[in-house]
């Protein structure tokens, strides 16, 4: 296979296995961060997740509110894209390193969709609107445990919140630090 067609193909796997490991990592977040199970996003996203998750329930019991099922699900699946990168790229395919970029990339992963979900709240918050939205709802529910701690430290002056955008420069922050854990480039 050719290079631009293995870099093609490596594109295609990743992009869908992080598309399913976003909606894992969500399942995971939500009892986590206490949000509302009825919320018709909420519902879409254990639904899209049952058919791995269930299954593995029956073996694997939750750890208080820690969904274990949906993370070793979320981790498998990372690890294994993983695996086929390295195999693809002709790596060793060492099971250490594989396991600690694997993880590394889970809570990076995490760490950026927390990211993403506070510019969005942000945007939103530009636009106003105060009809009931369930994207916000379940937006609110992922960022607020995130912005407290800035908003303890930072209050709001002049009608302006500087929290969000303090938080964002900490989590990108430690993304950066994350990126040095990792033991493959991927």
């Amino acid at each position: 296979m050719t290079g631009s067609a293995t870099n093609a193909l490596i594109f295609i796997i990743q992009s869908f296995a992080q598309l399913y490991i976003l909606i894992l990592l969500l399942r995971l977040l939500l009892p986590l961060l206490r949000a509302n199970f009825n919320n018709p996003l909420a519902q879409v996203i254990l639904r899209a997740t049952s058919p791995l998750v269930v299954p593995l329930r029956r073996i694997i019991p939750a750890i208080g509110r820690l969904d274990t099922a949906t993370f070793i699900i979320a981790f498998g699946i990372q690890y294994l894209t993983i695996l086929i990168i390295a195999a693809l790229r002709s790596w060793p395919l060492d099971v250490m390193p594989i396991a600690v970029t694997a993880i590394v990339n889970l809570v990076s992963m995490t760490v950026w969709l927390f990211i993403i979900a506070i510019i969005i709240r942000i945007i939103m918050s530009w636009m106003g609107g105060g009809a009931y939205n369930p994207a916000m709802g379940l937006i609110d529910s992922i960022t607020e445990p995130a912005l407290r701690p800035a908003r303890r430290l930072i209050r709001p002056a002049g009608g302006i919140d500087l929290s969000p955008y303090v938080t964002i420069i900490m989590l990108i922050a430690l993304t950066m630090l994350l990126r040095g854990l990792k033991m493959l480039p991927i």
